[in-house]
């Protein structure tokens, strides 16, 4: 069960978005509204909505009709539909909210993780469209694009800097397609041309490294159907790359917005030995739920400090607060976003959906962090990231860290 769901007119599985705004999978996560998602059980098809009171359908058939023969520019009914759509959840709260394909597309495609494309993680600034890092064994990591280059050209249109969703959107594609990029790179006087065949592309949403010797450091950036498994994973590496395993672990949940609700319960899982994740409340019975940890911590019980900040969100907080709540780990930032909904996203036909609110989530305090967040145990005066990661390098007992680079 999780805070965003996926169900329709044919049963289909179930995915829960918990603070996980519309993120582009292989792409900059930036600025968008933390919502959240998760994919479970198989739904049986909805009952049909009751219809219209004869006064309110009249009163907008009136409406459709007068915006259709006077509006300044004609306007389709499919148009006109979305629109009324999108201003009906839209006034619901900030999280609800109709999907287009593309939009349905892109939520399908961040929650598992994969899509097809050329695999660049992309940020805009200083007026550009900037290559944050290849992923690993993609087509663009195997033609030699390398973090920090420029994005110019996408198949001999120049990119707009200001719409990286839109430049993300034209480097994918269909498996065996081919994408013409020209790329600016420091160092080289004319950009660099490349011609890649797009490919089906994993996106890994955590990384890892040494801090020093018997410490660790793991980033998640967002929470997806492959997560926790690659939680596991990295955990694993770091144990083998250190004499007598990892004695303390810094877990940066910083500007992460949320995603998978399944995947937030299994990380929180995978540093408790029993106790209290999360519990939810809706209208409806799958809305309404509970999630307990199972035996077994990753970190044999060795210190954790999980670094947050306004941007952590939905999924993140419920790691944090679970972790909170249990004293498995000591929080470390500012004050988290506070979004303690569950959307449920609900296809429709044509390759649309809707995402509504269907719940909102409790810590195992009982406590909703709707509109609050979390508040940190060791609240710090700046966001700077590297005194973030100072500072919970200090709580482990590591010593002052060198060329640290939280990301």
């Amino acid at each position: 069960m999780k805070p965003f769901r996926i169900r329709g007119l044919l049963p289909l599985l179930t995915g829960v978005l918990l603070g996980f705004g519309l993120a582009l999978g292989g792409a900059v996560l930036a600025g968008l509204t933390p919502a959240g998602l998760n994919a479970s059980a198989l739904l049986a098809p909805p009952a049909p909505p009751p219809g219209l009171p004869p006064e309110d359908a009249r009163v907008l058939a009136e409406i459709l009709e007068r915006v259709k023969r006077e509006y300044v520019e004609p306007v389709s009914d499919r148009q006109l539909m979305d629109n009324a759509v999108r201003g009906m959840l839209a006034e619901l709260d900030p999280h609800s909210q109709f999907l287009n394909p593309r939009e349905y597309e892109e939520i399908r495609i961040n929650t598992s993780g994969t899509y097809t494309g050329i695999g660049l993680e992309l940020q805009p600034g200083d007026g550009r469209v900037g290559v944050v890092t290849p992923i690993e064994g993609t087509p663009a990591y195997r033609a030699g694009i390398k973090a920090g280059d420029a994005i110019l050209t996408i198949d001999g249109e120049p990119v707009d800097h200001a719409n990286v969703s839109q430049a993300i959107l034209r480097m994918r594609g269909p498996a065996g397609s081919h994408v013409a990029l020209t790329v600016a790179r420091d160092g080289q006087a004319e950009p660099l041309a490349f011609n890649l065949e797009r490919s089906a592309v994993d996106v890994h949403s955590v990384r890892s490294r040494l801090l020093d010797d018997g410490y660790g450091y793991v980033r998640i950036s967002q929470f997806s159907d492959t997560t926790a498994k690659d939680l596991r994973h990295e955990i694993a590496v770091l144990n083998r790359s250190t004499s007598g395993g990892i004695r303390g672990l810094v877990l940066d949940l910083r500007d992460n917005p949320g995603g998978v609700l399944d995947a937030a319960v299994d990380v929180a899982d995978s540093f408790l030995d029993a106790g209290l994740i999360v519990t939810a409340s809706g209208r409806t019975r799958d809305a309404t739920f509970r999630h307990d940890a199972a035996q077994g911590d990753l970190l044999a019980g060795a210190p954790l400090v999980i670094l947050v900040n306004g941007g952590s969100a939905s999924a993140s907080e419920i790691v944090a607060g679970a972790l909170q709540a249990h004293r498995r780990a000591t929080i470390v930032g500012t004050r988290t976003f506070g979004k303690g909904s569950v959307q449920t996203v609900m296809p429709l036909s044509g390759g649309r959906a809707i995402k509504l609110t269907t719940s909102r989530y409790f810590t195992p305090s009982g406590a909703s962090i709707q509109g609050h967040g979390i508040t940190p145990d060791v609240e710090l005066a700046s966001g700077d990231a590297e005194a973030g990661l100072q500072q919970a390098a200090r709580l482990l007992g590591a010593g002052p860290l060198l060329q640290t680079r939280a990301n």
